[in-house]
Order: C-alpha cells, then sequence, then structure tokens
C-alpha cells in the first residue's frame, strides 16, 4: 500500500511544483534547473560511490561489519535514481540521501525494523582451535574447513628407493 500511494502522491507533488516553480520563474528555467540538478547530481553521485565502495572494500579487507558501507551504497543508488528523475521533490530527496548523516539517520530508521538474526565474518584456523599448524592438516584430512593461506591439493608419496623413471610426464610432447 505505500508503493502504491508513493506512486500517487509523488507525481502530484511534482506537477504542483513544476506549476508553482515555472509561474514565478518561467518555462526555460525550470527546465534548465531540473537539467541542471541531474548533471550536478550525477557526479555527486559518482563521488560518494566510488567513496562508499572504497571504504566497503576497506571494511571486507579488515573483516568488519560491511553493513553501513553496504546500506551507504544502496541509499546513494537510490539518491542517484532520484536525482535523475525529472522534478523538484525528487531532487531534493535525492540531494537530502548525500548526506552521510542522513544516510546514517535513515539507516538508524531502518535497523529499527528490521530483525537481523545472525551475522558471521570469516572463521579462520583460530576459530578452529589449531595451535599448532601441523594439527591442522590432520583435521583437514578428517574434513575440517580449511583456513588462510591454506592451498588444497592432492600428493603422492614417492618411495626413495625406486624413484619414477624418467620419461614423458605427460606436460611435454615427446
Amino acid at each position: 500500500m505505500w508503493i502504491f500511494l508513493a506512486f500517487l502522491l509523488v507525481p502530484i507533488i511534482e506537477i504542483g511544483l513544476f506549476i508553482q516553480v515555472g509561474g514565478l520563474i518561467g518555462l526555460w528555467p525550470t527546465l534548465a534547473i531540473v537539467v541542471l540538478t541531474a548533471i550536478v547530481g550525477t557526479s555527486l553521485v559518482r563521488s560518494q560511490g566510488a567513496q562508499a565502495m572504497a571504504e566497503l572494500r576497506r571494511s571486507m579487507a579488515e573483516l568488519n561489519d560491511p553493513s553501513r558501507p553496504l546500506a551507504h551504497g544502496a541509499l546513494i543508488l537510490l539518491a542517484g535514481a532520484l536525482l535523475l528523475t525529472p522534478g523538484f521533490f525528487t531532487d531534493a530527496c535525492g540531494l537530502l540521501l548525500l548526506i552521510p548523516a542522513v544516510r546514517d539517520w535513515v539507516t538508524g530508521q531502518l535497523a529499527k525494523r528490521v530483525k537481523m538474526q545472525s551475522f558471521q565474518m570469516g572463521g579462520g584456523m583460530g576459530s578452529q582451535g589449531f595451535d599448532d599448524p601441523r594439527d591442522f592438516g590432520s583435521a583437514q584430512n578428517r574434513g575440517a574447513k580449511q583456513g588462510p593461506g591454506v592451498i588444497d591439493g592432492e600428493f603422492e608419496e614417492i618411495d626413495s628407493e625406486n624413484p619414477p623413471r624418467p620419461g614423458n610426464s605427460g606436460w611435454t610432447r615427446h
């Protein structure tokens, strides 16, 4: 029902604002303002989107909770869509979403309505209780999870008394 109301009310608000602003300053200045806000908004969305992406990469690299940069990125994307939509009301909403404090407030309001059941990141050797790296290999053979820096592979023990005969290894053509 909220989406229906938004699709109904937003165009009515935009039409009313176009009539009021157009009556005050004229048609061409009104259209120029709409085009100018789209251009300026696009450049602001690009720069803030790049900052949000850098913050997301940093939080992922440090194994921090990525929910804040993800939420900010989503709101910046919404701001870009609002700024590209012709109209004064949508432009004002889009510009407001480009302010980090406003985005924090919006995500705070959304967080009150969302219930998080579980969140887990990482899970390396420390979480599996291995003090000695040699213990990790034996646990890996029993089917335990792999830790960071572990490369999964196959091996074959070679008898030192009977080394394999030289010849075609399968990697070269003879």
